[in-house]
């Protein structure tokens, strides 16, 4: 039978979540976010020293351990230097596709906390002025932030407290469709992120736990590719609740759950993925199994660390990964469906 996944709350933390900007290496504001939410459920929350957030549950069989990763450090960029007009230079943070970033409106947050807005934008950004606005290329050399300050030298900007190394973070621009599409940037991967926080509202509302011993593991740093690293030694298995992929010969869909026998780091454990594949199927969910050539996850870095562990990867479809993103709240509740009959 499948578990019931309380739709609104999902929906609702899944909004807050991508409402506070993140990205990787800039993770305290959400993961103070995600403390309150799971101590107001009940639930223990504590910080590794890298800056992840870990939520760990008993289970009915504590012998046994399972660490879940989800990751909630995002894509975004570093302010590199600042130009003689005043606009800022960019360094990139994770895969941004640039072609999508120009004309977004984004928020510069300097390290003595003021912030400021500004809009990304092409170095070439006036058809009636540049020839190439048309055709220039959108990269990481390419484009500026323009902010929204009276500023006309590298002086006036400056003068703001606006220095090298200040993060950038765009707007995500959420919104959910009366059909049930969810359009934001970032659901890679605070759509899983509150499909974790539905799982624990589940226990916490139908007073149940785990089978086993259970970590959340709340990655800061997976753009990066070290986020899951480095898990308790009590650990035997690992699942990274990430993203699906949609396009080209894939069979997933935003509507549904995606289990991943093999991504860019190989094969995942034959078993796991087995027994996802079978939970898929005695509950009727919506699912597809594909192979992601051109991804990695929390679970990879375990694996890659040394530690002595089985994983798996699963995760709701999502569009247009790194770019605008959309989901289905379909899928986000198929995955939550299937991670929380799998942890038991």
């Amino acid at each position: 039978m499948k578990p019931e996944i309380n739709k609104p709350y999902l929906l609702e933390k899944l909004q807050e979540i991508v409402s506070i900007p993140s990205p990787t290496g800039f993770c305290g504001g959400v993961i103070d976010h995600c403390e309150k939410l799971a101590q107001g459920l009940g639930y223990s929350f504590a910080r590794n020293q890298k800056g992840n957030g870990l939520i760990e549950v008993e289970g009915e069989d504590n012998s046994y351990g399972v660490a879940v990763f989800v990751h909630v450090d995002t894509l975004g960029a570093m302010v590199r230097s600042i130009n003689g007009d005043g606009t800022l230079r960019v360094s990139t943070l994770g895969g941004n596709m640039f072609a999508t970033l120009d004309g977004e409106y984004c928020a510069i947050h300097t390290r003595a906390g003021k912030i400021y807005t500004g809009t990304v934008l092409s170095t070439s950004p006036a058809v009636h002025v540049f020839k190439d606005a048309h055709t220039a290329e959108r990269c990481e050399d390419t484009v500026m932030v323009r902010l929204d300050e009276l500023v006309f030298s590298k002086a006036d900007t400056e003068a703001l407290g606006i220095e090298t190394g200040d993060f950038i973070c765009i707007d995500p621009k959420f919104q959910v469709t009366p059909s049930g599409f969810v359009k934001s940037r970032y659901l890679d991967d605070k759509g899983s992120t509150a499909c974790i926080f539905a799982i624990l509202e589940h226990w916490k509302r139908t007073g149940t736990k785990p089978k086993h011993r259970t970590l959340f593991v709340l990655s800061t740093y997976e753009e990066t590719g070290h986020g899951g690293s480095n898990i308790p030694a009590w650990a035997n298995e690992a699942i990274a609740f990430d993203m699906g992929c949609v396009g080209l010969d894939l069979a997933g869909h935003e509507t549904k759950v995606s289990i991943c026998p093999k991504d860019s780091g190989g094969p995942y454990d034959y078993g796991m993925t087995g027994r996802l594949i079978e939970i898929a199927k005695e509950l009727e969910l919506q699912y597809a199994v594909d192979i992601f050539p051109m991804y990695g996850s929390d679970a990879g870095a375990a694996l890659r660390a040394g530690w002595d562990i089985k994983a798996a990867l699963v995760g709701p479809g999502v569009g247009a990964s790194h770019g605008m993103e959309r989901t289905h709240i379909d899928g986000l509740v198929n995955a939550t469906q299937l991670v929380l009959a799998y942890l038991g």
